[in-house]
Parts: structure tokens; C-alpha cells; sequence
């Protein structure tokens, strides 16, 4: 791991419930990248003889045959990294019969990091930056 701190930064939101209530404000996590998968074949092969080509062929097949799990309707898990599954957000039908496929409003990918993972997580130190007015 390194010395890099997440960052936190402080954010004002209206409630849209009562757009005329006060702003609160609240703490918001600040993207500091991103990260695909030359480079974690990069560091993966750096940690272990396999070599960097090696390392994205099979994180290449990882993702294609997660999505074909994916796809039959399957929870993919993967040990202390967590769970993947399909989800969906739908609107509402008065009668079962009236639900067909424009009732789907949104396809997303559920996950459910494994309990070592959410424990790391859970004890991140983070930097919080000041409220800056806009």
C-alpha cells in the first residue's frame, strides 16, 4: 500500500424533498483517477513471475467470462473480494399482468465487497478538504 490518503471533501446539497430548507452539508469521496487493467497487469506481474502480457490474458478472460456468468442470471463470487449480481430498478404496475419490459427503468451490477475487504475499507484514514463555496 502506499502513503497516498483518500480524499474527502466537503459538500453543501439541498434536500429535494424541500428545496426550501437550508443547504447541509455533507462529506463526498473525491476520484483521484482511474486505474484499468494494463496497469493492474502491470503491478500484478511485478509481484509475481508472471509476466505482464500473461497477467492481462487472464484478467482479459476474467471479465469476459464474468459477464457471460453474469448474463445466465448468475451471482459471481469471488472469495474475499466480494459478490457481483444484476440488478434492476423498475417502475410500478397497478396489475402483475400490465409489467413488461418497459417497466425497466435501469440495468446496474450489484456489489457486495467480501468482509475483508469492507473491513479495510471500513478503517481507511482519509484527508478532508474545507468547504469551498462556488
Amino acid at each position: 500500500m502506499n502513503n497516498l490518503l483518500p480524499i474527502l471533501k466537503v459538500q453543501a446539497k439541498k434536500n429535494p424533498r424541500d428545496l426550501e430548507a437550508p443547504e447541509r452539508y455533507y462529506l463526498q469521496a473525491v476520484k483521484n483517477g482511474n486505474t484499468n487493467l494494463e496497469r493492474l497487469a502491470y503491478l500484478i506481474s511485478n509481484q509475481s513471475t508472471v509476466r505482464e502480457p500473461d497477467c492481462l490474458a487472464v484478467l482479459h478472460a476474467f471479465v469476459h467470462n464474468m459477464l457471460d456468468e453474469l448474463s445466465q442470471g448468475r451471482v459471481v463470487q469471488l472469495g474475499i473480494l466480494g459478490n457481483f449480481q444484476i440488478g434492476v430498478n423498475s417502475e410500478g404496475s397497478d396489475l402483475p399482468e400490465d409489467v413488461n419490459r418497459s417497466n425497466l427503468k435501469r440495468v446496474k451490477l450489484n456489489y457486495r465487497p467480501g468482509s475483508r475487504i469492507q473491513k479495510q475499507i471500513n478503517q481507511l484514514d482519509f484527508q478532508i478538504k474545507a468547504y469551498e463555496a462556488e
